[in-house]
């Protein structure tokens, strides 16, 4: 397995929780309640999952390994990457606040929340499917084994500092809840 699988698979697990978002912003935008501990959820894997560990990976670990093998920062698809990164947190910080103001009664707070995730999700469809197809490929390319096992090692301990162990699979837990009450297939 490489490296690059990993970072994959939890695009898979962010990918499924776009979903979930996206289809509560609906419900909220169709005047639905949804239940604010959910929303407060999907911020809280968006901040710790996604970025926390999943970003932390990729910018404590991959990034710098590829910058090693001569991919550059600046103008390239890692400072690409990178800034949209640091947007991704923009939408989350914003997602956060706006949670804040539904919970104090702010009636305008949905609308400011379901902004920021739209953001949130359109750029993360994007931002994956470039990871994906165009910088996890070049780090395949670049990256020998042994520096692929490497990098295997230093991500678990990168989710054993960042987010704890068993934390992970609490988030795997916490999605499919998730995903069965915001996807599930109305008969």
């Amino acid at each position: 397995m490489k490296a690059t699988d990993i970072l994959k698979q939890e695009h898979e697990l962010i990918l499924v929780m776009l979903q979930i978002l996206d289809a509560a912003c609906a419900k909220m935008e169709e005047g639905e309640t949804v239940n604010r501990e959910h929303l407060a959820a999907m911020v809280d894997f968006i901040r710790n999952f996604a970025d926390r560990c999943h970003h932390a990976k990729e910018e404590k670990i991959l990034f710098p390994a590829l910058r090693e093998s001569g991919i550059g920062r600046e103008n390239g698809p890692i400072g690409v990457m990178l800034a949209e990164h640091a947007e991704g947190r923009f939408f989350a910080k914003g997602m956060g606040e706006a949670l804040e103001e539904i919970r104090a009664g702010d009636s305008v707070a949905a609308g400011r929340f379901i902004g920021d995730a739209g953001g949130y999700v359109k750029l993360l469809d994007g931002h994956i499917m470039k990871e994906n197809n165009i910088l996890f490929r070049m780090a395949d390319e670049r990256l020998s084994d042994s520096q692929q096992k490497e990098l295997l090692k230093e991500f678990d301990r990168v989710e054993r500092e960042e987010i704890g162990a068993g934390v992970h699979e609490t988030y795997h837990d916490m999605l499919n809840r998730l995903r069965d009450i915001y996807l599930a297939v109305k008969k």
